[in-house]
């Protein structure tokens, strides 16, 4: 028999590749030899995927919830999957890390415009009855999105703005952990007790949090920016990247929340409780919670104002 001398040559290297790895390419051509052919619905699971939404009532509109905070943590997933490349990387350049970054602000430009299907993609009615069945879960207790913020920057820029000075040269993950802004956004304002939200998120997922930030105590996204060589940190491409992020992530996302919250959660006197017991009114404004990824690359007075040109503009639009 014939053997092309292409195929031939393709052979050879597989056969040193095996050699080398004190492998026996013979075994590896017999289970290719049996192996059944790949198809698309194998290959994503489809079959699992599709059976991983599961409502806990009867109304319609509960599976569109679901389907849309799984799609959301898929995002996510995309989104952590470039910020550990940009971690990893050494060789500071320009052309990667303005890749990444963009790559990153797709995907938070695809969650925001999504939220479109929260907002108005499901029946008020129905969502207020089915809401009930899922406490004390909620929206809130989304590890991966605080992973993204941990990633992005140090954990001291997450500090809740009010008490950020007083950390300012702590180098105590542990106390700079326990006054992170989202915790605030998970306590009864009366009591100041923690909701149990708040308990159980963080019996779940600070163990993960405390290790993620001690890696990357030296490493997150802006001080991997800040070791870049000067004319690479002045690039004027990776700068507007960077700061359209920022303003993805701590203004436009937050500010999504807030439009679905008013839909679903004000009424004409009054509010409705969110089902996790978060002050979403005081939690959610991008103005309140000031949280900045990048503070180098925005000036004092932007710094200040943070989010509030959007906040007012969406629940004061008369200004």
């Amino acid at each position: 028999m014939n053997i092309d001398s292409e195929i031939a040559e393709r052979v050879k290297k597989l056969e040193e590749k095996y050699k080398n790895s004190g492998q026996d390419l013979g075994s590896y051509l017999d289970g290719l030899l049996h192996q059944r052919y790949l198809t698309y619905w194998d290959y994503i699971h489809l079959d699992t995927l599709l059976s991983l939404q599961i409502p806990r009532t009867h109304f319609p509109d509960e599976e569109i919830f679901i389907m849309y905070h799984q799609i959301t943590e898929l995002y996510f997933k995309l989104i952590i999957h470039e910020q550990k490349q940009i971690i990893d990387d050494k060789l500071q350049n320009a052309d990667f890390f303005i890749k990444k970054v963009n790559r990153i602000n797709t995907y938070f430009k695809t969650l925001i415009s999504s939220f479109e299907i929260m907002i108005n993609g499901m029946d008020k009615e129905q969502f207020l009855q089915y809401r009930m069945s899922l406490l004390p879960a909620s929206g809130f207790q989304s590890a991966q999105y605080r992973m993204i913020e941990l990633y992005a920057t140090p954990l001291k820029n997450l500090i809740h703005h009010t008490v950020r000075d007083q950390f300012a040269t702590s180098e105590n993950l542990e106390e700079q952990y326990e006054n992170i802004y989202w915790k605030k956004g998970a306590v009864d304002t009366k009591t100041g007790e923690k909701t149990l939200t708040l308990k159980q998120f963080e019996y779940r997922y600070t163990p993960r949090f405390m290790r993620i930030a001690n890696e990357v105590v030296n490493t997150s996204i802006y001080q991997k920016y800040l070791q870049l060589p000067e004319e690479v940190k002045a690039d004027e491409k990776l700068i507007s990247a960077m700061r359209a992020l920022d303003v993805s992530a701590n203004v436009h996302w937050p500010l999504m929340h807030m439009g679905s919250a008013y839909r679903y959660l004000r009424k004409e006197v009054g509010e409705v409780a969110a089902t996790g017991g978060t002050n979403w009114r005081n939690y959610l404004p991008p103005s309140f919670q000031k949280v900045i990824f990048f503070p180098e690359l925005w000036t004092e007075q932007e710094q200040n104002d943070w989010g509030k040109q959007w906040v007012d503009h969406m629940f004061n639009p008369e200004k």
